[in-house]
């Protein structure tokens, strides 16, 4: 069971997108109301966000008096997580969890940074990270000519551990921080057409070879209970499927409706011949919001756009934040 919280604030520290023209619904600020209204006098770019590819949430629950906060994610690099985080003003001392999506670098990249500036604020703090066993082997993705492009390897539990991290390391799903938040583990593959990522691949357990990894299976989701509404569901790939995703949580939490969709849907490159079926399949599903980005491409927005329109599609961008 998951304790409902009556509001959910989403900051997006990291995103490929960066947007502050464009309109927005009245749940969601972009980037450049959020720094006038925290101050800001001039508009220059020394004090805006850069957008790079990766994607890194900071997520407030709050119940009453008290709010609970997790980092989802720290994108793909020290800099990018640390610029972004100051510009913000956002405070990372409140910073009570960490949840790493899975093992790629434009989600791991930037952890070790984001765990010294929240020790700088919390002087000796043990955050608890969870982790899934699989996201420490190294990875790569298979060029056109049959060669590998290693990816750079997230951070291992022993050096996140000297940074202040108490990394749970399992499969298996939980709640924490009073139940406000639910991990998922592993996500069940039950859709017709979802069949994971065909180029990737992993090191074998003896580190002699690379091997096929389509299914990605250390990525998990993040989920939380908005009283009234019903279930916020942030995916940062959406590797698994966005639509195995739904289905999970749905099974998971049967008697709560989905709210809301936030984060990767991973419907570009190789996996845009899934976007027909998916937008579809996401019908059935009568989300109030959803707040794609990162790796979810612009064939697939522009398809999102035109079957829910904007009643429903909140396009992710840095520095913006959402008040659910």
């Amino acid at each position: 069971m998951l304790t409902a919280v009556e509001e959910l604030e989403v900051h997006v520290l990291v995103d490929n997108a960066t947007d502050s023209l464009s309109s927005a619904p009245p749940y969601a600020e972009s980037e450049f109301a959020y720094l006038r209204r925290s101050g800001m006098e001039v508009l220059s770019g020394t004090r805006l966000c850069g957008a790079h590819h990766g994607l890194s949430c900071l997520i407030t629950a709050r119940r009453g008096n008290t709010s609970r906060t997790v980092l989802f994610d720290a994108g793909p690099e020290a800099d990018a997580f640390e610029r972004n985080a100051r510009r913000l003003q956002v405070d990372l001392g409140a910073v009570e969890s960490i949840v790493l999506s899975h093992g790629h670098w434009d989600h791991g990249g930037g952890m070790l940074r984001a765990l010294e500036m929240i020790g700088h604020a919390r002087p000796g703090a043990k955050i608890p990270y969870y982790a899934h066993p699989g996201m420490f082997r190294s990875r790569a993705r298979a060029t056109p000519d049959g060669t590998m492009q290693p990816m750079e390897d997230v951070p291992g539990i022993e050096r996140l551990t000297e940074h202040g991290a108490e990394v749970i390391n399992t499969t298996e799903p939980s709640t924490f921080l009073d139940d406000v938040f639910y991990v998922s583990g592993e996500i069940p593959r039950v859709s017709a057409f979802e069949r994971g990522l065909p180029f990737h691949y992993q090191r074998s357990a003896d580190d002699l070879r690379w091997e096929p990894d389509p299914l990605i299976v250390d990525e998990r989701y993040l989920a939380v209970q908005l009283a009234e509404k019903g279930l916020v569901i942030f995916t940062a790939c959406s590797h698994a499927g966005v639509i195995n995703v739904l289905e999970d949580a749905r099974a998971r939490f049967p008697q709560t409706r989905l709210h809301a969709l936030v984060g990767g849907l991973h419907l570009s490159g190789p996996t845009e011949s899934l976007i027909a079926p998916t937008v579809e399949a996401l019908r059935g599903f009568e989300l109030t919001t959803i707040a794609a980005g990162h790796c979810t491409g612009w064939r697939a927005m522009t398809a999102l756009s035109n079957a829910f329109g904007d009643a429903v599609l909140a396009p992710l961008a840095v520095g913006k934040r959402f008040a659910f």
